[in-house]
C-alpha cells in the first residue's frame, strides 16, 4: 500500500526531551517539599514505566510509606508539567538531527503528519511552540496523546487513535520511535516502525524494527514511500 502518513512519538524521537522532564520532576519534588531526586540512572529505570503519573506511583510504591494518594500524584504531576513547559519555553531545546528535514521532505511528497505519544497534549504543545513557534495543530494533521487514551504504551491505544484521526489503515503509515516500549506499541497496532535510539534508550532491544539509525539525517524516505 502507498505510504500516506508519518506518525511520530515525541519524547526522545522528535527531540531529546527526557532530560528536561527529569529536571522538571526534580524541581516539582523540591517545590512540594518531597525529599526525592531522580538521577540519570534512576530515570533510565523509571522510563520503563510509561506516563508521568504512573512513573511517580511506581517510584513511591517502593518506599516504606508512600506519601501521595492518587489526587496528590495528579497535583504533583500538574506542577511538573508546568515546570516542563517553563523550561522548554526558556529555550535551548532543539529537534534531533534530520527531523526538520524529514518533515519538509514528507510535506513535499504530500504525506500527512501525526503524533502518537505517551506524553500529555500540553507537553506536545510546549515543544511545538518552543522549536517551531507554532501550535502543534498547525504542524500535524492528527495528535494522539497519552491523556487521550485508556492505556499507554506498550499498549497500542495511542497509535490506534492516531490512525483513526487520520482515517488511514496502519499499512499506509510509518511510525517513528526511540524506545522498546514504543516499538512494541506501534507493532501491536500493525505499523512498520523506524527507530532512532535516544540518550535514555540506547542499548534496548529493537528487534522487529523496519529501520534503525542513530538519527533521521540518513533516513531513506524514498525507499519506504516506494512501498
Amino acid at each position: 500500500m502507498t505510504l500516506a502518513a508519518l506518525i511520530f512519538d515525541v519524547d526522545g524521537t522528535l527531540a531529546e526531551t527526557e532530560e528536561v522532564h527529569r529536571r522538571a520532576f526534580n524541581e516539582a519534588f523540591a517545590e512540594a517539599g518531597l525529599p526525592w531526586h531522580w538521577s540519570v540512572e534512576d530515570y533510565r529505570i523509571l522510563l520503563r514505566t510509561t506516563g508521568g503519573k504512573e512513573r511517580i506511583a511506581a517510584f513511591q510504591s517502593g518506599l516504606p510509606a508512600p506519601p501521595l494518594d492518587p489526587g496528590g500524584i495528579a497535583r504533583l504531576h500538574r506542577a511538573k508539567t508546568a515546570r516542563y513547559a517553563a523550561i522548554v519555553a526558556a529555550g535551548g531545546l532543539a529537534l534531533r538531527p534530520g527531523v526538520a528535514e524529514l518533515l519538509e521532505r514528507a510535506k513535499a511528497r504530500g504525506l500527512r503528519l501525526a503524533i502518537a505519544t505517551t506524553t500529555s497534549e500540553a507537553n506536545v504543545e510546549a515543544l511545538a511552540q518552543a522549536v517551531w513557534g507554532r501550535p502543534a495543530a498547525a504542524l500535524f494533521d492528527a495528535i494522539a496523546a497519552g491523556d487521550m487514551v485508556a492505556r499507554k504504551k506498550p499498549a497500542p491505544d495511542v497509535w490506534h487513535l492516531a490512525l483513526d484521526r487520520l482515517g488511514l489503515p496502519a499499512a499506509a503509515c510509518l511510525a517513528f520511535e526511540d524506545s522498546r516500549n514504543g516499538l512494541v506499541s506501534a507493532r501491536a497496532a500493525g505499523l512498520r516502525v523506524v527507530v532512532t535510539p535516544s540518550r535514555y534508550t540506547e542499548g534496548e532491544d529493537f528487534a522487529g524494527a523496519d529501520w534503525i539509525g542513530p538519527d533521521l539525517s540518513a533516513f531513506p524516505l524514498e525507499r519506504f514511500a516506494a512501498g
